[in-house]
């Protein structure tokens, strides 16, 4: 097996991996199977302009549901992309 090599940046990383193949650095045959629970997907800061009434109005929504507002807004953005998929 051949050493693998210090990459520092996800750009890094998936250019090595764009270029080189596993089984050069991994023996597969001694892998074992992981649940990765806490694992998250990537996330983007996003800016959005709204009409102050209607993010009143989602922050009373959200308090109702006991969440904040912001999260509320990623579930009804969620439920309205599934809606219209």
């Amino acid at each position: 097996m051949k050493k693998m090599p210090e990459l520092k940046t996800e750009e890094e990383i998936s250019t090595f991996w764009d270029e080189h193949d596993s089984t050069e650095y991994i023996d597969w045959n001694k892998a074992k199977p992981v649940r990765l629970v806490n694992l998250q997907k990537s996330a983007k800061t996003i800016s959005i302009r709204m009409p102050i009434d209607m993010i009143e109005t989602l922050k009373i929504q959200a308090n109702k549901c006991d969440i904040p507002y912001q999260s509320y807004l990623k579930l009804l953005i969620s439920d309205g992309l599934k809606a219209h998929g």
